[in-house]
């Protein structure tokens, strides 16, 4: 049975998380998310026992948690217990009441599934990728390794090491010095040494990290400037230099650093470490960051299907539907304006680009399903603040970015740097929705579009313009439009070297 609403239920050694999605045409998208810090790891000793205090932080937040999903269906939530639950030794006494408090049963999943897991929730949250990558998470009390493809995982390894058990090892009094990092940097290194050579063996193309330590490394790093020459993730130098700042602060409390989020400090200095050991041991130099991990994973693997397509052109069909987009319109303007950018870079254009004008294109007119006036803007902000499943945030602004600019002013695209490739998009999709402003199947005369130094110049043939006089005037209120920002925009009829 398929269900309308699903939820994951994470037991971390670091924190509890609850996720509820909404299936709509095979993609899930979230509902409504719940984050707990309760440590659970810190709660066990050398006995390997959860300690009382523990216990009740997690019996606590497993309420919280069933009360969020109270008249949910059992086969309809999923509820899985990582690193800390696997180790501690009373678990069979304490398990039945933290059932009784989720009110659902929980797993205990061992390592390589929690690996497997986490694989298919990140390979869902990026790009589909020929590519084999290598996905990271940083846990709270262990660390998973997996080199897959699409969503295949073909290696999978869990070590026994975590930002909350590294912390509480080699800095349980919250200081910082070099010879104390430099001890947790090591011993992770030798727990690393282990699977390196079968992972180097594989290979992969690109680094991934997951879940929350990756995250807050990224925003530390991307926030503060501390990468080189601004790039996004986590680059080694980048680690370099948080650690040595981490160093010279004494302790994590004592950064003075924006991007450093208060629930993350406690657990951050294991975190670090971990990190860095990962990057000199596997040889990484740029690793990037994926928003699904263990819970999306749990979400799909529960649904009992993987899907093997780029999420976004999913996504995207799916938001046609929604918003009900005329798609005789769609396929003119994205014939009209893959052919102006096939002209403007004379051949083959980018992937990347062809494919963002390209969803442009699908979904340019969703807005017209709130209000015609100012449609671009309705699509703009549905594009902005929409769960995008397989979208990352930045293609996510930009898409919005060119929807709201394929009409109307240009000022509103003002803060767009003018080598920006995204202004060529601007204009291939502004002049395939003027040519087919009629929304007809229009037969088009052998009109052509050119890069200048300063902007664009189309050429069309001066019989036809004369034929068509609305289009020809809206061409030139486009070139005006353009000339306003300080751009041109040539329009040249043939027989007629005039330009309007």
């Amino acid at each position: 049975m398929i269900y309308e609403t699903v939820a994951a239920v994470d037991l971390g050694s670091n924190s509890f998380r609850l996720q509820v999605g909404r299936v709509v045409d095979d993609q899930i998208y979230p509902l409504d998310s719940l984050k707990e810090p309760v440590r659970l790891a810190s709660g066990l000793g050398p006995d390997k026992l959860l300690d009382v205090p523990s216990q009740a932080r997690a019996l606590d937040a497993l309420r919280r948690f069933g009360e969020r999903l109270r008249g949910l269906d059992a086969g309809a939530v999923r509820a899985v217990a990582t690193n800390t639950l696997r180790v501690a030794k009373n678990v069979p006494e304490f398990l039945p009441q933290a059932e009784a408090a989720l009110g659902f049963p929980i797993e205990v999943i061992a390592g390589r599934e929690e690996a497997r897991l986490i694989y298919i929730g990140a390979s869902h949250s990026l790009p589909t990728a020929v590519h084999k990558r290598l996905v990271v998470d940083i846990g709270g009390g262990s660390t998973e390794f997996i080199i897959g493809k699409r969503h295949e995982p073909q290696l999978m390894e869990s070590l026994y090491m975590g930002c909350v058990s590294y912390t509480l090892r080699f800095f349980n009094d919250r200081r910082i010095d070099r010879k104390r990092l430099r001890e947790a940097q090591v011993a992770a290194a030798k727990e690393i040494e282990l699977i390196a050579h079968d992972y180097r063996r594989l290979g992969w193309k690109e680094a991934v990290g997951s879940s929350g330590t990756a995250r807050a490394i990224a925003d530390v790093l991307e926030m503060n400037n501390l990468n080189p020459g601004g790039e996004s993730g986590i680059t080694r130098e980048g680690l370099e230099r948080f650690c040595a700042l981490l160093v010279k602060a004494g302790s994590a409390e004592a950064l003075d650093l924006p991007g450093v989020k208060s629930d993350r400090l406690p657990v951050l200095p294991g975190g670090v470490a971990i990190m860095s050991a990962i990057f000199a041991e596997l040889d990484i130099e740029r690793m990037t960051y994926a928003e699904g991990a263990l819970r999306l994973g749990v979400l799909y693997d529960l649904l009992g299907r993987f899907h093997h397509h780029d999420m976004r052109d999913a996504t995207v069909a799916q938001f046609r539907r929604r918003y009900q987009v005329e798609a005789d319109q769609v396929e003119r303007v994205e014939a009209a304006a893959h052919s102006a950018l096939i002209q403007l870079v004379g051949g083959a254009p980018d992937d990347n680009e062809l494919q963002l004008l390209t969803w442009a294109s699908r979904l340019h007119e969703i807005g017209i399903s709130i209000a015609h006036n100012a449609y671009h803007k309705h699509g703009a902000y549905i594009l902005t603040y929409a769960d995008m499943p397989g979208f990352s945030k930045k293609d996510q602004a930009r898409l919005a970015m060119l929807v709201l600019g394929h009409r109307g002013k240009l000022e509103k695209l003002s803060a767009l740097p003018v080598a920006d490739p995204l202004w060529r998009l601007v204009f291939c999709l502004r002049l395939a929705v003027l040519l087919y402003r009629t929304r007809d199947d229009r037969h088009l005369p052998a009109w052509r579009s050119t890069a200048t130094p300063r902007g664009f110049r189309v050429d069309v043939p001066a019989e036809w313009l004369i034929a068509n006089p609305w289009t020809a005037a809206a061409l030139a209120e486009e070139a005006a439009v353009w000339r306003q920002i300080g751009r041109e925009y040539v329009v040249r009829s043939r027989g007629n070297r005039k330009p309007a």
